[in-house]
């Protein structure tokens, strides 16, 4: 192999690794949000362990978070405005970076 091979091989393993970090992280703010706005929902700890899961697969629906927000929103049913779902993903994200890179 050559340098340029190296060089290519190394630039696809890191594009791989921050793809899955980044799916990761994403996955884990969907989780928090979903904990989040069942404590605004007021459900018992195993229902909002089971509504974050339910968020975190409406991510799964189409590209970029707006299934999420369009899903918390719906179901918060006026507690939360999409703009307030937006800043908390936001918000979210960082910690859940955080955390996963807090696992490593």
């Amino acid at each position: 192999m050559t340098t340029f091979d190296d060089r290519e091989t190394a630039f696809e393993a890191k594009f791989a690794h921050d793809s899955e970090m980044q799916f990761r992280a994403e996955a884990r703010r969907n989780k928090l949000l979903g904990l989040w706005a069942a404590g605004l929902m007021g459900l018992s700890e195993d229902e909002a362990a089971a509504y974050a899961t339910s968020v975190v697969e409406a991510d799964f629906e189409e590209a970029g978070a707006e299934d999420v927000v369009r899903k918390v929103v719906a179901d918060l049913a006026g507690k939360a405005s999409a703009d307030e779902v937006r800043a908390k993903l936001q918000e979210l994200l960082a910690v859940a970076k955080a955390q996963i890179m807090n696992e490593f």
